[in-house]
Formats: structure tokens, C-alpha cells, sequence
């Protein structure tokens, strides 16, 4: 049975540091324009992009618009300013709008494709217990939305979790020493409480002998 050392005598660990703070947040969310959005670097369009999510929520949600309702009144709009646009671009000296606004590029499409794949990979690393302090972080954070899905909407749901991917990243920016404090002593929390269930549970669980493989 292992003996483990009293939490006075442990040597210190090293602080753990969150989103890897060897590299900027703004290079771990990607260094492009969603990282930009997403920490505030640019306030104008973070700003736009949550005050139109917020129309889309306050639409669906209080007025309670029905989505093909809603996308086909947005799609007559837009036809119509574009056809406005483009016909009269001329008499007030504008220049009509360009096709290629309106397609997402290749770079863009390869950027968002290599971030799903990250996602996979991080998903997949978290559930193979690699950090069983993030992984139980993860469980107790899914175990928490599940909850609130009970009591919310889908698209209520969405809307929170769009508010905290607009928030959250810029104020852990701000505050990223207090936070990382916080994190760092969570986790070695976590770390001892494992190492007591450990020694007080598991390793007293008695275990049949092991049988040898025969091979031919």
C-alpha cells in the first residue's frame, strides 16, 4: 500500500496556470479576428454581434417569433436591400455590393475546420483522464447545464453560453493572476482529496490474484 506524505510535507508544486499561460489568450482562441471578438480588441463589432445575438434571443424568446417565420422575413429583407443597392447604386454614387463579401473564403473555412479538430482532440485528451482535475471540472460543468437545460430553453441555453464566451475570456484577460490563484488552489485541492480516496478506498479493495497468460 503506498504511503503518501501529510499535505505539510508535500514539496510545492509548480502553479497551474489556465489556457496554458505560456502562450497569450489571444493566441490559444486562435490570434484571429474570433480572438479579437471574443477579448474585446476590436469593442465596435464584439458589441454589434452581441446586441444582434441579443435581438435574435429577445425575436425567438419574448416575442416568440417562429424560426421559419423569422428566417424567411430576414431573407425577403435582405433581398430586398440588396436589389435596392444594386439598382440604385448608381443615381447616389455607391458602388453596388461585391459577390465575394457574401462567401466565406478558403483560408476560412480550413481555420474553422482545424479548430473543430482541436476541439476533438482537447475533448478526447479531457476524456482519458490525462488531468483528472479538468476532467472532473468538465463533468461537474456538463452535470451543471444539464440541470439548467431541465429549467430553460434550448435557445435560452445557447444564448447563456454565447454570453459567456463574449465575457468571460476578456475578464479572465483582465484578471487572469487572481483567477489563476483561484485555479491553482482548487486544483491541489482536488489533488489531495484524490490521494485520501486513494489510500482510504481504493487501495484497501481486495483484488483477486492475477492469473499468468499461458501462450503457445
Amino acid at each position: 500500500m503506498p504511503i503518501y506524505s501529510s499535505d505539510s510535507d508535500e514539496q510545492p508544486e509548480s502553479p497551474i496556470r489556465l489556457f496554458d499561460r505560456q502562450k497569450s489568450l489571444h493566441t490559444l482562441l486562435g490570434g484571429g479576428k474570433v480572438a479579437d471578438i471574443l477579448l474585446w480588441r476590436n469593442r465596435n463589432t464584439s458589441a454589434a454581434i452581441l446586441i444582434g445575438f441579443t435581438i435574435i434571443w429577445f425575436l425567438f424568446e419574448v416575442l416568440e417569433y417562429h424560426f421559419v417565420t423569422l428566417l424567411c422575413y430576414s431573407m425577403m429583407f435582405l433581398m430586398l436591400a440588396i436589389f435596392i443597392w444594386s439598382n440604385g447604386a448608381g443615381f447616389i454614387n455607391w458602388s453596388p455590393p461585391d459577390v465575394d463579401n457574401l462567401t466565406l473564403s478558403e483560408h476560412t473555412v480550413q481555420s474553422f475546420h482545424s479548430k473543430i479538430n482541436t476541439v476533438l482532440s482537447t475533448f478526447y485528451r479531457v476524456s482519458r483522464g490525462e488531468d483528472l482535475a479538468l476532467l472532473g471540472v468538465a463533468v461537474a460543468i456538463l452535470w451543471i447545464l444539464s440541470v439548467i437545460g431541465d429549467y430553460f430553453s434550448s435557445l435560452n441555453v445557447l444564448y447563456i453560453v454565447f454570453l459567456c464566451m463574449e465575457i468571460l475570456p476578456a475578464l479572465y484577460e483582465r484578471y487572469e493572476e487572481e483567477v489563476d490563484e483561484i485555479a491553482d488552489k482548487g486544483n491541489r485541492n482536488v489533488k489531495k482529496w484524490f490521494r485520501k480516496f486513494d489510500t482510504k478506498v481504493l487501495n484497501k479493495i481486495p483484488r483477486g490474484p492475477v492469473k499468468e497468460k499461458k501462450f503457445r
